[in-house]
């Protein structure tokens, strides 16, 4: 979580990681985005006073400028810490080239769609969130869809926090195999997102797709299996098993966050790798380890 109300210190560090160990992607997809008075249970949710202290921290430890996109939910409607209204959102540089494709974003509860074919396929919000009044939301965080230009070419990238793990019975608990009751909704969930990317496929198949975020699952989960659906590569995957990892629970380090793209990203170019910085270590930033991945644009 994070809201104007925690101390700079946090903002700061993670500015840190950042600036120094991220080296300042040009797209970064966040997750637990608070709204302007964090945890006080008001009817705020606009996020702009969070955004916007992000991204000076950013700046003060040295890093480029960064414009943000996101959507404000509907008041304690995406679970999290009661109050915070946490959302998905994303961060972007404005000096490298990298274009936001403005045009009039969705509501807390429009469908994002896709319209055009081939070259001209787009989003017909931007941002806009995914089948956001759909029951496989309910409690849970919407995701968001953004498009975005470099270098003359068009890609979409859908920034995801899926349904918690909360109440499944613990991995070496008493009862074996344990009980997963959560991963019912992330199933629901992972195919919602599935059937929007096969939207934008059907209009491009060619379309160049990004999926990530904290999906609440492993790697080799049917979670995963559904979201990728026979059309998407998880860049976890080419990982040696030693680095999957992005989260420590329980004595068990595993793997919640991923990123996942369309064949025309899962190419020899592409590089991706698990910062460690948070997960094994008492001292965090956040409990969850960041990612990178880096594509190549000129062919």
């Amino acid at each position: 979580n994070l809201s104007p109300l925690d101390p700079p210190g946090k903002f700061a560090e993670l500015a840190g990681l950042i600036v120094d160990n991220l080296r300042a992607p040009d797209i970064l997809a966040l997750e637990e985005v608070q709204d302007n008075d964090g945890p006080t249970n008001s009817t705020v949710t606009d996020a702009t006073v969070t955004f916007q202290q992000l991204i000076a921290a950013i700046q003060a430890a040295g890093g480029p400028a960064y414009e943000f996109r996101q959507i404000n939910p509907v008041d304690d409607q995406d679970g999290g810490q009661p109050g915070g209204n946490i959302r998905v959102g994303f961060l972007y540089r404005t000096d490298r080239g990298l274009t936001f494709v403005d045009r009039p974003g969705g509501t807390p509860v429009t469908p994002n769609d896709v319209t055009g074919r081939n070259n001209n396929t787009q989003l017909v919000y931007n941002p806009g969130r995914i089948d956001p009044l759909n029951p496989a939301w309910t409690a849970s965080r919407k995701p968001l869809a953004g498009e975005f230009r470099h270098r003359g070419k068009t890609f979409f990238v859908i920034v995801n926090h899926f349904n918690s793990k909360g109440g499944d019975q613990p991995l070496f608990g008493r009862f074996q195999p344990p009980a997963r009751p959560s991963e019912v909704q992330r199933h629901q969930q992972a195919q919602v997102v599935n059937d929007f990317v096969d939207k934008i496929l059907a209009a491009d198949q060619n379309a160049l797709v990004v999926v990530l975020g904290d999906l609440n699952d492993f790697e080799f989960s049917q979670t995963l299996q559904i979201l990728k659906g026979g059309v998407l590569t998880n860049l976890m995957d080419g990982l040696p098993k030693g680095e999957r990892y992005s989260y420590v629970f329980g004595g068990n380090s595993q793997v919640l966050d991923q990123v996942v793209v369309s064949e025309k990203l899962a190419k020899p170019t592409t590089s991706y790798d698990v910062v460690h910085v948070n997960a094994e270590f008492f001292d965090q930033a956040s409990d969850h380890d960041p990612q990178v991945a880096r594509f190549r644009f000129d062919d």
